[in-house]
């Protein structure tokens, strides 16, 4: 086996042992037990990819780690750990290694990439793990496997049966209307039963999201959508900040997703946020909302009892989906790649009139392309323990120096606080930074008389 090896400088090298250990990344000493090590690794292949590198010393001086870069005195002595790695997955290779090497530093360093796999992923001892923060969790039980399959794909919750009448799917008023648009020659119960979505005498999950008059009776606590209006930009706010009462939506998939995008469209279209111009009306992009709507009610893992949340601030909307990114789809490879948690939902659903994924696979880089259209930045997708949230932001791609000169070719002044309200810059220091730097260049000067929150600054005069 042939490992590329990468030369980096001292510069590149202190960054790489002194990164804090997270969810994504993790450091070893060269002596790691080769099985000990599987548990990382098996870790991230579980949950969302990562990288490991081995050669790093720690130790604790006090309070405080200090890291010190040791390598394997040839690459030779990381051949267990590779023989390791092959044992775990031999037919489908989920790891890429790179040697690295320093002039000043002893030894190489082993960077393993870690992909997400499609399969659970065992620790040499036969024990999955899954990754929380930097730690690595045994999956020791059944409800846990079951939960990590869940995540995977492996298993979908869509087929769980509902201990519920069969008529509240085969006689509802949404399966009716469904059959007489699209097979008018089909008989309610017989059709449900070809689909898979009737289960001897009870419905599946699938069938009461599809094709019951309201799921939620059925499925309470994991298939509505909850809407929050929040008057602010800030983050980690209360109740207190809420424009009225959460909006609690409900109904059968095909209409939740309408009235989702609907709704979250009407209380956007009624923020205002101050521009170059003066006040000026949010607007995003049809596209970006219903496609990301859509994806986070269509692809959300409904075996976890919360419903999808629209949070919905003065300058973006964030939308919450229950599960983390199914199958071997990661933040970065997700406009890529294809997966699909729910496979009946995404398929049935696409049976009805408009459906709502007419462009399946395409929904997300649709919502990214709409975005770019109108100049602004990128819908930013974040996994966390048990969500994925995307975060969709009104903020122009212009850098914020660019928007603050814009905004003075209107108006005589600009603060601190107006400056982070119209470049979408969260921290006050990093928006004097802005402002001082626009200062060194001769472009803007300190209003006299104005201290603390009431500081302004304006165009120097030519």
């Amino acid at each position: 086996m042939v490992i590329d090896v990468r030369s980096v400088t001292v510069e590149e090298a202190a960054v790489l042992i002194d990164f804090e250990e997270t969810h994504f990344q993790d450091v070893k000493a060269i002596e790691i037990a080769p099985a000990k090590l599987s548990r990382t690794i098996a870790a991230f292949a579980n949950t969302a990819a990562g990288d490991v590198y081995i050669g790093v010393d720690e130790r604790t001086v006090g309070v405080e780690k200090q890291r010190a870069w040791r390598g394997f005195p040839d690459q030779e002595a990381a051949n267990a750990i590779f023989q390791v790695l092959e044992g775990m997955a031999p037919a489908a290779p989920f790891w890429t290694a790179t040697f690295l090497q320093c002039p000043d530093l002893p030894g190489y360093l082993l960077h393993l990439s870690i992909h997400k796999t499609r399969v659970v992923t065992k620790s040499t001892d036969g024990t999955p793990y899954i990754r929380r923060g930097a730690q690595n969790i045994p999956v020791v039980n059944e409800a846990a496997l079951k939960a990590l399959q869940y995540d995977k794909g492996i298993v979908s919750f869509e087929d769980e049966i509902i201990n519920a009448p069969i008529d509240l799917i085969s006689n509802s008023a949404t399966v009716i209307e469904f059959l007489i648009e699209q097979i008018p020659t089909a008989e309610p119960e017989v059709w449900l039963r070809s689909q898979l979505v009737l289960q001897g005498d009870r419905p599946t999950v699938a069938g009461a999201l599809l094709f019951a008059d309201v799921p939620q009776a059925m499925l309470p606590k994991r298939s509505a959508v909850k809407v929050f209006r929040y008057q602010t930009i800030e983050e980690g706010v209360n109740r207190e900040v809420l424009a009225f009462d959460p909006l609690t939506i409900e109904g059968p998939i095909y209409d939740l997703i309408d009235k989702s995008v609907a709704a979250t469209k009407e209380i956007v279209e009624g923020i205002k946020k101050i521009g170059g111009g003066g006040l000026e009306e949010i607007s995003y992009p049809d596209e970006t909302l219903h496609e990301i709507v859509t994806n986070a009610i269509l692809h959300r893992d409904y075996s976890i009892a919360t419903d999808a949340q629209i949070r919905i601030y003065d300058d973006r909307v964030e939308v919450e989906s229950p599960g983390i990114l199914p199958g071997h789809i990661t933040v970065r490879n997700i406009l890529d790649e294809q997966f699909a948690r729910n496979p009946k939902l995404v398929r049935l659903i696409n049976k009805f009139p408009d459906p709502p994924n007419k462009d399946v696979g395409e929904g997300l880089n649709t919502a990214f392309n709409a975005m770019r259209r109108i100049r602004l930045k990128d819908p930013e997708i974040v996994q966390k323990d048990n969500s994925v949230v995307v975060y969709i932001r009104h903020t122009r791609l212009s850098s914020p120096a660019q928007i603050v000169m814009e905004y003075l070719d209107a108006h005589e002044t600009i603060t601190n606080q107006m400056g982070r309200e119209i470049t979408g810059i969260r921290r006050d220091v990093q928006m004097k930074d802005v402002f001082v730097a626009l200062r060194r260049e001769g472009a803007l000067e300190l209003v006299e008389g104005k201290r603390g929150k009431a500081s302004a600054w304006r165009k120097v005069k030519k």
